[in-house]
């Protein structure tokens, strides 16, 4: 299997969208009700939202192909903090990198994580910051083995409920 890491373009947001969402309720299914699942699909991981933040600075996307299947299977996202946390200025947030977990596991995460923080660096950034759901101990583990320590706690609403996440932070 061939992966390929490469920057993501305004004709990309039906892809992210999908991935988004395939990823999502994946990992939520057995989590979450199903009502605030759709929900959260729907209007956090619609086209429309994908399409938006393509075409806006500051905000940018990796991909991670696979040869053999022609298309996407994940991505992450780089972006402007919008954290409940003290950052400065050019510190940036890894707004999501999803992954589906067939994926997952084979070094393809870090493979994206690394597009990430040398872009981040690039940009002269000298911290990284991103949520994840309180419970979700995958991908916890998988930011603490990429350097993620907690700096905080954030509310983070999906559909009708507010769900705790940590804030994490990793200097670059």
């Amino acid at each position: 299997m061939i992966l390929n890491i490469r920057p993501l373009e305004p004709g990309d947001a039906a892809a992210l969208a999908l991935v988004g969402q395939a990823t999502f309720l994946e990992t939520y299914a057995s989590v979450l009700p199903a009502a605030d699942i759709v929900y959260h699909c729907r209007h956090e991981h619609g086209e429309a939202r994908y399409a938006g933040w393509l075409g806006q600075p500051g905000y940018d996307f990796w991909g991670a192909e696979i040869d053999d299947l022609g298309g996407l299977v994940g991505y992450a996202m780089l972006s402007p903090p919008d954290l409940p946390v003290a950052t400065a200025p050019g510190d940036l947030e890894l707004k999501r990198i999803y992954l589906l977990s067939k994926f997952q596991g084979g070094g393809v995460g870090a493979r994206l994580m690394g597009a990430v923080c040398e872009a981040a660096r690039a940009r002269g950034a000298r911290r990284l910051w991103l949520g994840v759901y309180g419970e979700n101990a995958s991908a916890i583990g998988f930011y603490a083995r990429q350097g993620f320590t907690q700096a905080g706690v954030r509310k983070f609403q999906v559909g009708a409920n507010t769900y705790d996440d940590l804030v994490l932070a990793r200097d670059l």
